[in-house]
């Protein structure tokens, strides 16, 4: 195949169902397929053959380096690849030589093509050729060929074999051979670390170029990632981490080039602009995360088991740190109350309070109810919930005031305590079966 023209008017239109449990526009699964392990072929794709693995190599005035690079990547992935494969060169408007060049391996080497887009941008190319591609499992890696390419085969194979959903290179692992400079080498650890503590990523090398997706994910994950120059692989990556999927890591031994054409100053300028927008997106709920959670039908943790509650151990832990937590802030509230008010209406007032705070938290970490949805009328059921505490912690003061007369702030403290306590275990029952009762579990749709 020499160029593939259909790869010049940009990325395919890619049909995303929505799911229906997620307020969706249709009523379809948007769960993705399971994974299954692909079968081998013969090494080369040839016209008649899809191949397993599309590589794709963007390049941009490239005209020295391209040539040496496809030719040792093809012959590399001609002895040691089991499975059909295919090199792409994306081609980001380049004014120089490049596009004679690729257009001559194309012609030459069987498994190459070349796609010209008019438009520069890495994450640009990778998008368009990745959306374009019938390949089931789609990579990129730089053209200076820095990583070595022994690891290429550890990096696709977890995605060939069905057991990850994408898998990056790492030059910050410690098994990892890497030869560079001091700035390059502060540079990246330094933009990990933000990465890390600004974005919670649990991934080690964002930068690293030497990556590889399965393409029903791409197909999901793409039109949701804005970037489309240097930050598109970060922003590719918090997605698919943040929607539980797989990120499978490969140590890689990585020599810089001396040479690279990568701006430092801006590249990490637009990868901060980058972390900042999506940090912003994450914060406010703008990402629509609820369309990527649990998008596989095949993890065990979807699967109903007969007799066993779902869930119970988990909500039980989370429903006592918040109710220790609320407790606290009654104690404090009623403490504070009682310097101006009776017992009865310091005890009314607290609990009010701490019993809104009380449903926000278990709405949201307990029983993991998301969105503004239902928000109002949740309230509503916990403040039933609310006044049957009222009346057991009301009822208590009570019976202590007539016992006793006059009791001491201590005793006041110490029914009010023990009572909750009785309240607690209620409220949880009451929310667990009522105000957030566990909803039916769709069986799984076999797409495969």
């Amino acid at each position: 195949m020499t160029t593939d023209s259909s790869l010049r008017s940009g990325p395919r239109t890619t049909g995303r169902r929505s799911s229906s449990r997620h307020g969706g526009d249709g009523g379809a699964d948007h769960r993705l397929p399971g994974r299954e392990h692909l079968p081998a072929r013969q090494p080369v794709a040839t016209a008649a053959t899809v191949p397993v693995l599309d590589v794709v190599v963007p390049v941009y005035n490239e005209e020295k380096d391209l040539r040496p690079c496809v030719v040792r990547l093809h012959g590399h992935l001609a002895r040691t690849f089991p499975y059909p494969f295919r090199i792409t060169v994306a081609d980001n408007a380049s004014t120089d030589a490049t596009p004679a060049v690729a257009a001559a391996l194309a012609a030459e080497l069987p498994g190459v093509r070349y796609a010209r887009l008019e438009e520069k941008g890495r994450g640009r190319a990778l998008r368009t050729v990745w959306s374009a591609s019938d390949a089931p499992v789609l990579a990129y890696m730089d053209v200076d060929l820095s990583t070595d390419l022994n690891a290429l085969l550890p990096l696709v194979a977890p995605l060939i074999s069905g057991h990850s959903d994408l898998a990056i290179g790492s030059r910050l692992d410690r098994s990892s051979r890497v030869v560079r400079g001091p700035k390059r080498e502060f540079v990246s650890r330094a933009y990990n670390l933000i990465l890390r503590s600004s974005l919670a990523a649990g991934f080690s090398d964002a930068q690293c170029g030497f990556k590889a997706i399965r393409r029903e994910v791409a197909e999901r994950l793409l039109p949701m990632v804005e970037d489309s120059g240097w930050f598109f692989d970060t922003e590719l990556l918090v997605l698919a981490e943040r929607a539980g999927l797989r990120i499978h890591e490969v140590p890689v031994d990585w020599i810089d080039d001396p040479e690279s054409s990568v701006h430092i100053v801006r590249t990490a300028t637009e990868d901060l602009k980058g972390v900042w927008r999506v940090g912003r997106a994450l914060a406010v709920g703008a990402l629509p995360l609820d369309r990527l959670a649990r998008p596989f039908g095949d993890d065990p943790r979807d699967r109903a088991v007969t007799g066993v509650e779902r869930g119970l151990a988990r909500q039980l832990v989370g429903f006592c740190v918040v109710g220790a937590l609320s407790t606290l802030f009654y104690l404090a509230l009623y403490s504070l109350f009682r310097l101006g008010v009776g017992p009865q209406l310091a005890n009314g007032g607290a609990l009010l309070l701490s019993a809104v705070a009380n449903t926000a938290a278990n709405r949201r970490l307990t029983f993991g109810v998301r969105g503004r949805s239902g928000a109002v009328r949740h309230q509503a059921q916990g403040l039933v919930v609310f006044a049957i505490g009222l009346a057991l912690t009301s009822g208590s003061l009570a019976a202590l005031g007539a016992a006793s007369g006059s009791a001491s702030h201590g005793t006041e403290l110490a029914v009010l305590i023990t009572a909750n306590l009785a309240a607690t275990v209620l409220r949880f029952l009451l929310l667990r079966a009522w105000v957030f009762p566990a909803r039916a579990c769709p069986e799984p749709e076999d797409v495969r």
